[in-house]
């Protein structure tokens, strides 16, 4: 089996349209969606807290967290789902029935603070001996995010790939199944960190790979017809969206160069999000206009780091005082974007300073409903967007007839 298997990394690993090279590594997205999902967790477990927390998913900071989970795609594409209200079936429970909501608020952090393997399992098995209704392994796809070497996510293809690989006949619906496939996939992954990754994801999306029929094992001589067309149309489909990615990566480092270049012509000190500095557009290298390292801000680790992630920031010269933020939004959860920039507006004390999203003009809509929502328009925060097209079009008139940052008003829209 381990030659086997090696051979099958290597094939997953080589093909440059599997999931290990379009979302595993070099995804700055990926990176981000840890902590956009750990603080989405966290506002779920202080909404069940102070009954904040309503009685369906739509509307909810847990409809966040799978929004965020969800635009991942490839291994996470659907993962909502199971969280989806039913009331007709009374699934997943943890809506209207009070004493399961808290529980799965106490889940939730207890799981967020657990410190090794025997306290998540603990957890899992505490949840389980419950038997709430419709609340099962998919909750693994939440975990991962918190715990991404100890708990691989799950879902229809990845246990379809676990069957196929291990010959096995595992079923999707339990913990205690979940639990069985998960020692199987960390024995695998211990021994083949090397190749892969110690995060369980790498694995999870060679699985994925595999009970999709995206990666064939070398048996596609005795595919069927009708198989044939359909793994023809997941080719395709695949090709599809790996274009669709690399458009949306060239039009987000369009935008930023867009930002800095306007900042740096204003006067201001700029930087690009820290995974984004090497970056360039059409031959414009962002560092040569932007900050070698990023001022000294005096904030909490975490919240630093997620500062750090903003796309990007303009200071007053030679100062850590941050004038203007930047969010350029293209396939990505909108409401991730906003929460970095709340974020930074409620630990750096400074009400100057102007936040931006920068979105495309097929997603005005979008973000509209979410500028909208009562907890965006209550706050103090001085929260507006821009369209792609207007950056785009009056860069150029911006940087040189500006003064200041207000020259961004010009473009910038509110919502009422």
């Amino acid at each position: 089996m381990s030659e086997h298997l090696q051979s099958i990394i290597s094939q997953y690993k080589n093909d440059q349209e599997s999931v290990y090279n379009t979302w595993f590594i070099n995804n700055e997205e990926r990176l981000k969606a840890f902590r956009s999902i750990r603080r989405g967790v966290l506002q779920v477990i202080d909404d069940i807290k102070t009954k904040r927390f309503g009685n369906d998913f739509k509307g909810t900071s847990l409809e966040f967290v799978l929004s965020c989970i969800t635009e991942q795609k490839q291994v996470f594409e659907g993962a909502s789902h199971p969280f989806y209200w039913k009331p007709k079936l009374r699934i997943p429970d943890i809506y209207e029935n009070q004493a399961n909501k808290i529980a799965f608020g106490q889940f939730l952090e207890n799981c967020i603070n657990a410190k090794n393997e025997q306290q998540l399992i603990s957890e899992i098995e505490k949840l389980d001996g419950l038997k709430i209704k419709g609340l099962g392994p998919a909750v693994a796809s939440i975990l991962y995010f918190l715990h991404p070497t100890l708990i691989p996510p799950f879902n229809t293809a990845i246990i379809n790939g676990f069957n196929y690989l291990f010959k096995d006949k595992k079923k999707l619906g339990s913990w205690s199944e979940y639990l069985k496939i998960r020692e199987v996939i960390m024995d695998i992954n211990r021994r083949h960190c090397n190749e892969l990754s110690l995060d369980t994801g790498a694995f999870a999306g060679l699985l994925f790979e595999i009970g999709t029929q995206k990666l064939l094992l070398g048996k596609d001589e005795y595919l069927s017809e009708i198989e044939r067309t359909r793994l023809e149309r997941l080719i395709e489909k695949r090709h599809k969206d790996r274009r669709v990615e690399t458009e949306d990566e060239h039009l987000h480092n369009e935008m930023q160069y867009h930002l800095l270049k306007i900042g740096h012509a204003l006067g201001y000190d700029v930087i690009a999000a820290s995974n984004d500095r090497s970056k360039s557009w059409n031959g414009n290298k962002f560092t040569f206009i932007s900050l070698a390292d990023f001022p000294d801000l005096v904030l909490d680790k975490e919240v630093l780091n997620t500062v750090k992630l903003i796309d990007v920031l303009w200071f007053v010269k030679g100062t850590a005082k941050v004038i203007a933020a930047f969010e350029v939004e293209k396939s990505t959860s909108i409401y991730s974007g906003i929460l970095r920039l709340t974020d930074l507006s409620c630990s750096v004390n400074n009400n100057e300073e102007v936040l931006y999203l920068v979105v495309p003009d097929h997603r005005e809509k979008d973000v509209i409903m979410q500028l909208s929502r009562p907890s965006i328009k209550q706050g103090n925060m001085q929260m507006k967007y821009i369209c792609f097209s207007d950056l785009r079009q009056h860069c150029d008139a911006l940087c040189k007839f500006g003064d200041d940052h207000s020259i961004m008003q010009k473009i910038a829209r509110t919502v009422a």
